[in-house]
């Protein structure tokens, strides 16, 4: 049964007064996962009277990209007793789902959307008055004498001794063909998260989506659950879906770490050996993915830059698809529809792709013929690249040296505690990063798990350093 929406009440920004800027000890930019989850262990310590504001456009806490989502069938991808804000109580979403009415099975998949509000709530009932919620954007920060000015987009100040860039995951770049984006047509849907538009496409249109992830499959779950005379086609370079979770009685395989240096062939080889192994034991090929989860960070701090490059082009689409997989009940789903034939998935990318007006034609070298298609809807993952992003705040601090691609282009150049680096290379003092832009330095970082690990130790750490206060 359909649970109702848990309203929940935040305390609201401070007012500014005529005393000057609002000052903080430290400002979340990003009221995200990765900012929401920094703030409740920020405000979890009652060992510190560390004040804590958080900043985010929305006005909302918890949603983001990957959470404000409004379609229920839109499930997490990892099992609720994986899901905690904690790591020291991995109970604490199960129990909350059970008080709230919701599924409590520590297995199970929720809604995504229920998982904002369980963030929601979780920071309310931590919150107190060291907290602040500032419903704005925030397009600049500079350094200060003990800190930074963070500057938003309606000209209000706040003072900080530290900031956190918590703002997540970018929407995807814009899609291009052979070099040349496409229009903005009435055809093109840029934003995969705009569900209205999604939504609004006529019940027998027939819709690509370039990229085969989780988001292609959220769109999918979408499109195809609304109308059943609507027809799908998932296009992307190699044509592969997440692999699907199944009920397996072992949680982890754990497997032996090589020491020492290590290359991206002998991760792969060690991934094929252990499956093997696995598999002669009478285990699935899943919990030896799930026994790496713990020490991927690691080994791949010990690759050297060649070989994460060669790790990202030969080996990466098929690490990612196992590691992040479906949930049980949307592979069932994507399943039937493709027993149906509403639902088509293609390797080799988009050749070509004609404005018609209201509709468009694609060359899909998959097919032998032209495709027609009232929507194409870029579903290619979040742009990464900081030197390309579109957050303003982002471009501030890139044109000021103070944040830099790291090598791979995947993230911030940062060290593995998430100090951010400036574009010479040295620590910015004060400055934080917490999330999907440590990927380059991390690659497992975009996953709630390793998100509120890194949330929990960085407000371990931050009390630490009260000398730079404002």
């Amino acid at each position: 049964m359909l649970q109702p929406e848990v309203q929940v009440t935040v305390p609201p920004a401070r007012p500014l007064t005529d005393t000057g800027p609002v000052r903080t000890d430290v400002a979340v930019v990003g009221g995200g996962a990765s900012g929401t989850l920094t703030a409740i262990h920020l405000l979890a310590s009652r060992a510190h009277d560390l004040t804590v504001s958080v900043h985010d456009a929305s006005g909302e806490i918890g949603k983001g990209l990957a959470y404000g989502t409004s379609d229920r069938r839109h499930l997490l991808n990892v099992r609720s007793r994986h899901m905690s804000a904690f790591p020291d109580i991995p109970s604490d979403l199960v129990e909350w789902a059970r008080r709230t009415g919701r599924e409590p099975d520590a297995q199970a998949f929720l809604p995504r959307r229920d998982y904002a509000v369980y963030l929601r709530e979780t920071i309310d009932r931590l919150a107190d008055d060291r907290l602040s919620l500032r419903a704005e954007r925030v397009v600049d920060a500079v350094p200060t004498d003990g800190g930074f000015e963070l500057r938003t987009i309606g000209g209000r100040v706040t003072r900080a001794a530290t900031v956190v860039l918590a703002q997540g995951n970018e929407r995807p770049a814009r899609l291009a063909v052979e070099g040349i984006p496409l229009p903005e047509a009435r055809w093109h849907l840029p934003d995969p998260w705009d569900l209205e538009r999604l939504t609004a496409l006529p019940r027998d249109a027939a819709v690509v989506l370039v990229g085969s992830g989780l988001t292609a499959v959220d769109a999918a779950i979408t499109l195809l659950g609304d109308a059943p005379d609507r027809r799908v086609v998932m296009v992307s370079r190699h044509g592969l879906l997440p692999a699907a979770h199944i009920e397996q009685s072992s949680t982890a395989w754990l497997s032996p770490v090589p020491s020492g240096p290590v290359t991206a062939d002998q991760l792969a080889g060690l991934l094929r050996e252990q499956i093997a192994a696995a598999r002669r034991q009478g285990v699935d090929w899943r919990a030896v993915v799930d026994g790496l989860r713990a020490p991927t960070q690691g080994l791949w701090q010990r690759l050297d830059l060649a070989e994460r490059q060669r790790f990202l082009q030969h080996y990466a689409r098929e690490w990612e698809v196992r590691r992040h997989r479906m949930a049980t009940e949307v592979a069932t789903a994507l399943a039937t529809y493709r027993d149906e034939g509403r639902l088509q998935v293609l390797a080799g990318g988009v050749a070509a792709v004609t404005d018609h007006g209201s509709r468009c034609e694609l060359e899909l070298p998959a097919l032998p013929d032209p495709m027609f298609a009232d929507a194409v809807v870029n579903c290619t993952g979040p742009q990464s690249d900081v030197a390309r992003s579109a957050d303003p705040l982002v471009r501030s601090l890139v044109a000021r040296g103070l944040l830099t691609p790291d090598p791979l282009r995947l993230g911030v150049a940062c060290t593995p505690e998430g100090d951010v680096l400036d574009v010479s290379g040295q620590v910015v003092p004060g400055l934080h990063v917490v999330g999907p832009p440590r990927k380059g330095v991390l690659w497992e970082t975009t996953a709630i798990p390793e998100i509120r690990t890194q949330a929990a130790a960085l407000a371990h750490r931050l009390p630490a350093q009260r000398h730079v206060r404002v």
